[in-house]
């Protein structure tokens, strides 16, 4: 998405801005997480996670201050991304740490996720390629992907939960999806993917083309029957709001977003056209 929206693109900074968050800034804030919480059940991508001691913590550290490090090297004097990964770390840590812990509130926590791993990654990104100021980022060509991509997060974000009641319950963590219970997650998930999608085909009409909506939709197909059928599954039986079939939602979404979104950057930006392949 961010891509998409941005004017100066470049193959050197897509890569170290890949390689910053995802290789060092993600898995620094999924060790930081992960020691915090010391799950024993399921969560994330691991059926049985093993114990963590302080080298998870060490290492988190470490792979922060390499992505910033790298920031600095590779992106010098844009302050306005360093900062903002700053605060996306400063963030991160807040969710689980003991101290803050926005996890044990429910909504906050719920708002400030799907903000922070939406709209300013999408906005973070905008402004590692661009060299803009922060301001830019008012403006509503750049504003409203941000939001929509958050608009995302927040329908998908208690689907996340749904199989943790029992984990999230023994630390004290009343998650959203606990407060909503089992049926109240997917109601709740359903009505905001339909608005987030109703907004993203308003925007591509607005913005761009038409028939950037119809792909998104037709994108969007097999993420909505998977989840259709899963829901008729727990109203059957409530404990197929298992590990197993949130991981299966979250591949299904994930590649079919993935995948529209690399075409919706290769096609608008005019990619395919110079390489000959459309």
């Amino acid at each position: 998405m961010a891509l998409s929206i941005s004017h100066n693109l470049s193959e050197e900074a897509i890569l170290w801005l890949f390689i910053i968050l995802h290789i060092f800034i993600y898995p620094a804030s999924n060790a930081f997480n992960s020691y915090f919480d010391k799950d024993e059940g399921s969560i994330g991508g691991l059926k049985n996670p093993p114990k963590v001691d302080r080298n998870v913590l060490y290492m988190a550290n470490l792979f922060d201050t390499l992505g910033l490090a790298l920031t600095l090297w590779f992106f010098w004097g844009n302050w306005v991304l360093a900062a903002m990964l700053v605060v996306y770390i400063g963030v991160s840590r807040a969710y689980s740490h003991p101290m803050i812990r926005l996890k044990k509130f429910a909504f906050l926590s719920w708002f400030i996720a799907g903000f922070f791993q939406g709209a300013w990654v999408v906005w973070t990104v905008y402004i590692g390629l661009n060299d803009f100021a922060f301001s830019s980022l008012f403006k509503a060509p750049v504003l409203i992907p941000g939001l929509l991509a958050s608009a995302i997060l927040w329908g998908s974000y208690p689907m996340t939960q749904v199989y943790q009641h029992r984990e999230d319950s023994k630390r004290g963590d009343y998650t959203l999806s606990i407060r909503l219970g089992i049926l109240g997650t997917f109601h709740f998930t359903a009505i905001c993917f339909a608005v987030a999608t109703l907004a993203f085909c308003l925007y591509f009409q607005a913005y761009w083309q038409l028939f950037y909506a119809w792909h998104f939709l037709l994108a969007m197909l097999p993420v909505l029957l998977f989840f259709g059928w899963w829901y008729l599954k727990v109203l059957k039986d409530s404990s197929m709001a298992n590990f197993t079939n949130t991981m299966r939602l979250n591949f299904i979404s994930a590649t079919c977003l993935g995948g529209f979104f690399l075409y919706f950057f290769l096609h608008s930006s005019h990619v395919l056209n110079v390489v000959g392949l459309y």
